[in-house]
């Protein structure tokens, strides 16, 4: 069977004769096309059991929240997207003959099913989905520069980036500082694993770059630098699959950096339902700031500043303003992450339960002891005239 990025390499063959006017069958375009590897039945995926989102659900499922996924388009097909939940529309695409579109949207917001383990992390939040390349390993930068405006015009607020481009342009950088004028997020993913590669408009001031990382914790991609700022899950996963023609279908298991990004655009839009007044430097600063540190507690090149933790990024409490790591050095902003209670859960209430019992043991021990010392002192350390029989 073809890999995956060999389904993808071929995909872009196809696309390429197509474009020089030479005939390709029907069916041999749709045998090279992205297809299932089956529905996914066993464990919840480590990368869904990381973000946990069905914990953050009663807080915030993303809704309200359009997010745009640019890259190979979002195959529609696939019975895991509500319907209405793709929106379409000029300048949009819901084909995706490559599927690494399908599978970054699927990451994002494909909606809980009782046949699979899989689902989404911001199941309320629309995806836009927005086609520039089907060549495997990034696209031309002034066609990403215009599916970003593309997005910016169709009111998105968090513009994921799923295939990022090898090179920068001027075209690029200002499509970038118009989201950051209209208010939009960009998250774009360090995806490059060869030395020396830099992905684009990840290194671009102003994007929230993304790491990749694998089950131990160790980074995924070869690309690095001061501007990734977060990672999250890369390889091993599970999502959903193009060419399921309506049916609940995924791919497994699929690596790819790119999908890193993913995930956080998911946290981003439950963060953004939930704080709706935040901009988009505030989000980062409250994603970054809960994230999970490292060993030395800093900055990692390939992991920025530490693995996502959703559920702290939605319910911490964070003064406003309250600056990003690397801000000023005389401020402190690991001390204001609280995170607030957890929903209340089955063995949540069994556990409180114990350690409340133990608690006032304790209590009730300890004041015994107090109690006995006082007397003590007050008789001179005596032996009491009361004797066990």
């Amino acid at each position: 069977m073809v890999g995956f990025a060999g389904k993808t390499a071929v995909a872009g063959c196809v696309a390429f004769m197509a474009s020089l006017g030479i005939g390709v069958p029907a069916t041999a375009v749709a045998e090279q096309c992205a297809n299932p590897t089956g529905t996914y039945t066993a464990a919840v995926p480590w990368g869904q059991r990381l973000i946990d989102p069905v914990r953050i659900w009663p807080l915030s499922r993303g809704t309200g929240q359009l997010v745009a996924v640019i890259g190979t388009g979002v195959d529609g097909g696939n019975g895991q997207f509500a319907p209405g939940q793709l929106v379409g529309g000029q300048g949009t695409t819901a084909d995706d003959c490559d599927g690494r579109g399908t599978i970054a949207a699927g990451i994002v917001g494909a909606q809980p099913d009782p046949s699979t383990t899989f689902t989404g992390i911001a199941p309320g939040a629309k995806i836009l989905p927005i086609r520039y390349t089907q060549v495997n390993g990034g696209g031309d930068p002034g066609q990403l520069a215009s599916a970003i405006e593309t997005a910016l015009n169709r009111g998105a607020g968090i513009i994921l980036i799923a295939v990022p481009a090898a090179s920068d342009s001027p075209a690029l950088t200002g499509a970038v500082s118009r989201a950051r004028e209209k208010g939009a997020l960009i998250i774009s993913p360090a995806a490059g694993t060869q030395q020396g590669q830099t992905s684009y408009p990840t290194a671009t001031p102003g994007v929230l770059a993304v790491g990749s990382t694998n089950q131990t914790g160790a980074a995924v991609q070869t690309e690095s630098g001061s501007y990734v700022g977060i990672s999250a899950p890369g390889a091993e996963l599970v999502s959903t699959s193009a060419g399921a023609g309506g049916t609940v279908a995924h791919r497994w298991p699929v690596s790819d950096p790119s999908l890193a990004a993913a995930h956080v655009a998911g946290v981003a839009a439950l963060v953004r339902a939930y704080h709706p007044e935040l901009s988009p430097e505030q989000v980062v600063a409250r994603l970054t700031l809960t994230a999970h540190r490292g060993p030395g507690g800093g900055h990692d090149p390939r992991r920025g500043w530490g693995a996502i933790d959703a559920y702290a990024a939605v319910s911490a409490s964070i003064p406003a303003g309250t600056p990003g790591p690397g801000g000023p050095p005389s401020v402190a902003p690991d001390t204001f992450v609280v995170p607030a209670a957890a929903p209340v859960r089955a063995n949540a209430d069994k556990v409180s339960g114990v350690l409340a019992i133990a608690v006032v043991a304790a209590a009730i021990a300890a004041g015994v002891v107090v109690a006995a010392v006082r007397r003590g002192k007050r008789r001179g350390w005596k032996p009491s005239r009361f004797r066990a029989s």
